[in-house]
């Protein structure tokens, strides 16, 4: 395990609208307005989405297993953002259902929100954290410094 102790700067109510790529847009807010560390929340509906929902078999480094929302969907959140390679990254769990089907995991590549999206995002101030890419494990975790 390891940790690092912060606080709450800025707050961010951020509205998506119909059409929007939600992790583009997040990424571009980071960028615009210095977003280094933040936790953040999510609700609304996506049109279209690719969700990854596991690992094909339990193996490190993992293989990726995928789902595509194709039509629209109500949809929950929750992620953060650090920087990876002086980028912001956004890592994003969702559960998106549609009637009975739901789906959940990692929302990568495109995400169209469907009507409107929200987020409500707290920067995290006081901590030097960024992802640094880890080749045994095939993924980037948050480090500390």
């Amino acid at each position: 395990m390891d940790y690092s102790v912060g606080n709450i700067g800025r707050v961010f109510a951020v509205r998506l609208d119909h059409g929007d790529d939600i992790l583009r847009e997040l990424e571009g807010l980071a960028v615009a307005e210095d977003i280094r560390s933040a936790a953040f929340i999510m609700l609304g509906a996506v049109k279209e989405a690719n969700l990854v929902v596991g690992p094909k078999t339990c193996e490190v480094p993992p293989d990726p297993s995928w789902e595509k929302i194709t039509d629209a969907h109500e949809i929950l959140g929750i992620g953060n953002i650090f920087r990876e390679e002086g980028k912001p990254k956004i890592h994003l769990h969702s559960a998106a259902g549609r009637g009975a089907s739901v789906k959940a995991g990692c929302l990568r590549k495109e995400s169209e929100v469907f009507m409107v999206a929200e987020v409500f995002i707290m920067e995290i101030c006081a901590i030097s954290a960024t992802r640094v890419f880890d080749p045994k494990r095939g993924f980037s975790p948050v480090t500390f410094r």
